[in-house]
């Protein structure tokens, strides 16, 4: 057997060692990486609409975002919401706004100040979310950025260090610096000499010794980036001990100290200014009252040329017909809903789960992570609440909103508890961050998605087995879905995207249908020019 390494090889044994950040890092200076690809632009025909009505079911992103190309595109344009609100998931939380929970309305009880809010739901845009961005521009919506990496954040695990709380940059410092060391004991130039210059080798050696901070023997004995023990100003600065690879493996922080700030939750997110909900108001806008609130979808009837929709409203039963409609009420909410849709519809609207997501805040009555160092960003804890989050707003005034517990996949386990016991959860999780943070914080709200009303769950959850991926048969269900019924109603959401749970994809499934709809209008029109012609 053959001891070579490919440059294939040796660049997944980096992505495994040291996360996404190491293997970009190594693929360009081997010149192996390709550049991210461009998001492809959308615009609809001025005056394309004119003549014609749509029925948008749902005041989420994608059923906002239809709204506003339609309206623009000179369609009449109706939009039913079931809520008091809009944004679906996109929900932001302030002084006096209600929690919609199932069995556990709240209603918020933070001060009334611009920068004293949560973001329940969506709560960060990735740079590279291209579309949604695009738009925070055409609305106007101003922007900041969100840390969500913050070396002066921290880990916390009962396992490591007798349950004591480490710096972010401390623990990563230190987990890089062994995991380089051992690759380079275990880099064998005799076994690489065949696939790599003396130059590539070169250059690789050099990432990998930068990457831990090795010393001349490829040994790691400790860094500066850890921070200091003391000095490190006006005086020689003295690093912190080194802490041992086997005390911080018992904790389970090792991939997120080295890819928590990577891909899509990487350098550099955003937020809008005042709140994740000023893109829809944003949308709502332009809008005005073609937005209808508390109007509850009775009945879908897709016709070959119109589509009916019955829906209540103040106690009273309405119907309006539309050329077309775009749909985006949560799939399993859909199925219970009376329709005409076709059997391998409803058996793709059937197969799509739900995700679990669970969301707690405090408004703090002092700002006291800043006192730690802490300027937004995140710290861990190997505990049901997972995380605390910093706000990275209102630095420096008297109070702020820390999000107290995210729980993204396994909510569950609070769902099922009483206000109370998730209020008291997240206190005594909290305190093995910070022993203070009891009596720091106040005004608790929880928010349970699977208890949401109206929503009663997540982001959409399509192959139900992510070690082995999508099946052949989730693969049609999902295109079938993706399909229009007729021509005249088409799903729209996060709930038809491969990427569900970012605004993003909510947006760009609701362009895909805006897309196909133009190209089946442009079908007809052709079909009819060749009719008229052959009759002629």
């Amino acid at each position: 057997m053959s001891n070579e390494v490919s440059r294939r090889d040796f660049l997944n044994l980096i992505a495994a060692l040291g996360g996404s950040s190491a293997l970009i890092q190594a693929g360009t200076a081997l010149g192996l990486m390709p550049g991210a690809a461009q998001a492809a632009e959308f615009n609809m025909p001025v005056g394309s609409g004119n003549g014609k009505s749509a029925v948008i079911l749902g005041a989420g992103i994608s059923g906002l975002c239809a709204a506003y190309e339609l309206m623009k595109a000179g369609y009449q344009v109706t939009v039913l919401e079931a809520s008091h609100r809009a944004g679906g998931r996109v929900m932001t939380v302030r002084h006096g706004d209600l929690i919609d929970e199932i069995g556990n309305r709240q209603y918020c009880e933070f001060d009334d100040e611009p920068h004293m809010y949560f973001n329940a739901g969506a709560a960060r845009i990735p740079s590279t979310h291209k579309h949604v961005l695009d738009y925070c521009e055409e609305l106007g919506v101003e922007l900041e950025v969100f840390i969500n990496e913050n070396k002066s954040a921290y880990f916390q695990d009962d396992n490591m260090l007798g349950g004591k709380p480490i710096r972010n940059g401390e623990f990563s410092t230190h987990v890089r610096g062994f995991l380089a060391e051992l690759f380079a004991k275990n880099f064998d130039e005799a076994e690489l000499s065949q696939s790599f210059s003396r130059s590539e080798m070169e250059t690789l050696i050099g990432v990998v010794r930068s990457f831990g901070d090795l010393d001349a023997q490829m040994k790691y004995s400790g860094s500066l980036r850890a921070g200091y023990a003391k000095g490190g100003f006006l005086e020689h600065g003295t690093p912190k001990e080194v802490i041992a690879l086997k005390e911080l493996v018992q904790g389970r922080f090792m991939r997120e100290a080295l890819t928590a700030n990577e891909g899509e939750t990487g350098p550099i997110l955003m937020q809008p200014v005042g709140g994740m909900d000023m893109i829809i108001k944003g949308f709502l806008r332009p809008l005005g009252d073609r937005v209808q609130y508390r109007a509850m979808v009775r009945s879908v009837q897709v016709g070959n040329d119109r589509v009916s929709v019955a829906y209540e409203q103040n106690g009273e039963r309405h119907n309006i017909e539309a050329d077309y409609c775009f749909n985006c009420i949560p799939s399993h909410l859909m199925t219970g809903i009376p329709n005409n849709f076709p059997s391998d519809y409803l058996e793709a609207m059937s197969y799509i789960r739900r995700g679990e997501a669970y969301k707690a805040a405090f408004q703090a009555k002092t700002r006291f992570w800043e006192k730690e160092g802490i300027y937004g960003g995140i710290s861990w804890i190997n505990a049901p609440i997972r995380q605390v989050w910093y706000p990275p707003h209102g630095i420096h005034k008297a109070k702020g909103v820390v999000l107290a517990a995210y729980d993204y996949g396994g909510g569950m386990y609070f769902t099922n508890m009483s206000q109370e016991e998730r209020l008291e959860a997240a206190l005594a999780q909290g305190e093995k961050i910070h022993p203070n943070y009891r009596q720091q914080v106040e005004k608790g709200i929880t928010i349970a998605w699977h208890r949401m009303n109206h929503m009663l769950g997540c982001s959409a959850r399509w192959p139900r087995d992510f070690s082995t991926g999508w099946t052949h048969h989730e693969e049609n269900l999902y295109h079938r879905l993706q399909q229009s019924v007729n021509g005249r109603h088409y799903f729209i959401g996060d709930q038809v995207s491969q990427h569900s749970a970012w605004q993003e994809s909510a947006i760009l499934s609701t362009h895909w249908a805006l897309r196909d709809m133009l190209g089946q209008q442009q079908n007809q029109a052709l079909n009819s020019q060749v009719s008229g012609t052959v009759a002629g």
